[in-house]
């Protein structure tokens, strides 16, 4: 059992070291030489678990789409807000989420792999139409129009945040349901949505809690 736990370590920390390079230099430039020299381990050690770069960045997106944090609400729609708040507060403090986006946003890799957006779109879907089957929605709402465009413009406000300083992507991504919203949810259940920059943070932390 130690064994299999210190294995799960050590994957674990091949990743993270890998996000941080190709956050840094990108996919293409990004090498197993210059992963070697960032972590404690041997050439035989890390192809025990990753023989290629291409199978690192394939398991790096198979990382992307993470509910951590998200508990069950009294409206779907404050579950669909808790998965985008929840992501603008982990993306920049969790290497491995923020590489995913970088993988999925750079043309060659994304050429190679693919990304995570139609897996983003089809939660959010999910979530959209029990809203709508719950009354949540307004009467025009496409849910899978929605979840579309949703995954869209928090991809492109995160892009846009990491450049331009003084606002965070939690403050971003609060901002754009302050926009969304109106449009969106009926007015009974609009005025009881909690869509604070605030809230994400109060989500990990009672679900880590209750881990431990």
């Amino acid at each position: 059992m130690a064994r299999q736990e210190r294995a799960i370590r050590t994957r674990r920390a091949i990743l993270e070291a890998a996000s941080v390079l190709f956050n840094e230099v990108g996919y293409e430039a990004t090498t197993i030489g210059a992963l070697l020299e960032r972590i404690d381990l041997t050439r035989g050690g890390l192809y025990f678990h990753f023989t290629t770069k291409e199978q690192l960045a394939r398991a790096v997106l198979d990382e992307a789409v993470t509910l951590e944090g998200v508990r069950p609400q009294a409206f779907k729609l404050q579950e669909w807000v808790d998965i985008a708040l929840l992501l603008a507060h982990r993306v920049p403090r969790e290497p491995l989420l923020r590489a995913s986006i970088r993988l999925s946003v750079d043309p060659l890799s994304r050429a190679l792999f693919g990304t995570r957006w139609p897996d983003w779109v089809a939660v959010g879907e999910s979530l959209l139409v029990e809203a709508q089957e719950k009354g949540e929605l307004l009467p025009h709402v496409d849910p899978a129009e929605t979840a579309r465009l949703l995954v869209g413009a928090w991809t492109g406000v995160q892009l846009v945040t990491e450049v331009l300083p003084g606002r965070t992507l939690s403050e971003e991504i609060s901002s754009l349901f302050a926009l969304i919203l109106p449009n969106v949810a009926s007015s009974g259940v609009l005025a009881r949505l909690d869509t604070s920059p605030y809230r994400a943070e109060r989500l990990l932390k009672e679900a880590r809690s209750q881990a431990d």
